[in-house]
């Protein structure tokens, strides 16, 4: 009775144009043009029942909502007001770098060893026939043994490819002459760590990565060993000859293409720039070896 004191049911033939505004239902419950159960909205074809983002709905009408177009497989809709706001997270996919392409520095993550351990015999000999694998391969393995062994081996026979100091020892006494030999042999072995230590320095300034001690250590075998056919043809021939001339220059264009090969595998730099680290050395090598002025 009270029912139709109120109106309830005089109106069901208005048009929904002519029906009054109702507030919304309650939570989780809503009423039918007669009141009675509980009854589902309809809505349009394809639509879904809205729903409010981040908020219940009673905090407020849930089917004025904004409506945002459906979200794409790994990440959030164009014109999202929620994504990537403060107060809202971002989802990402297993493997995705949401900072970079991966690509950048990371700490311990060095490159391992192209190779293991390279024998003494392989390694002289690769530098000679296979250079750029060879110093690849070594480019994390110190060569004390090699480097200091040929070094010195080197300089004991280096006052001999000279005219003057080959007849200074020949005419001197025997002790004499034994103490120059060392002391020329020990004075090469110096020499090859200070020009080695400052081609590692430049390769770092540069942008290099490489470690001292192999590049330190290659750089002695290549200064020993690219001089060591100039050094067999002036013990017999002299230093002045002709031949002994071209020779060393030959041998030192060789040596500055393997220091540009040994400096860019070690320190990962093109090799104009591992030219430019291995020029002081190669400037010295001229001056002190190939032109004589030891």
């Amino acid at each position: 009775m009270a029912g139709f004191r109120i109106g309830r049911g005089r109106d069901n033939n208005r048009t929904p144009q002519q029906q009054p505004q109702q507030a919304p239902p309650p939570y989780g419950q809503s009423y039918g043009p007669y009141g009675g159960g509980q009854a589902t909205p309809s809505y349009p074809p394809g639509q879904q029942a809205p729903h409010a983002h981040g908020e219940p709905e009673y905090f407020g009408d849930p089917y004025h909502h904004q409506q945002h177009p459906q979200q794409p497989p790994g990440g959030y809709a164009p014109g999202d007001p929620y994504a990537n706001n403060p107060g809202h997270t971002q989802a990402f996919t297993v493997g995705d770098d949401p900072y970079g392409d991966g690509s950048m520095y990371r700490a311990g993550t060095a490159p391992a060893p192209a190779g293991p351990r390279l024998h003494w015999k392989q390694l002289l000999s690769g530098i000679v026939l296979r250079p750029g694998p060879t110093f690849l391969q070594m480019r994390d393995y110190p060569v004390w043994g090699p480097a200091l062994g040929v070094t010195f081996l080197y300089g004991l026979l280096a006052i001999f490819g000279f005219d003057q100091t080959r007849d200074e020892a020949l005419n001197a006494p025997f002790m004499s002459a034994l103490m120059s030999v060392v002391i020329t042999g020990v004075v090469f072995v110096i020499g090859g760590l200070i020009l080695g230590a400052v081609t590692h320095t430049l390769a770092r300034q540069l942008g290099g990565d490489g470690a001292w001690q192999p590049t330190v250590g290659l750089s002695m075998l290549i200064m020993s060993l690219t001089d060591a056919p100039r050094l067999v043809f002036a013990l017999f021939l002299g230093g002045e000859n002709s031949l002994v001339q071209v020779v060393g220059w030959l041998t030192w264009l060789a040596a500055g293409a393997l220091f540009t090969s040994m400096v860019s595998k070690s320190h990962d730099l093109p090799w104009p720039k591992a030219l430019g680290a291995s020029a002081l050395q190669l400037i010295a090598l001229l001056a002190i070896i190939k032109l004589g002025t030891i």
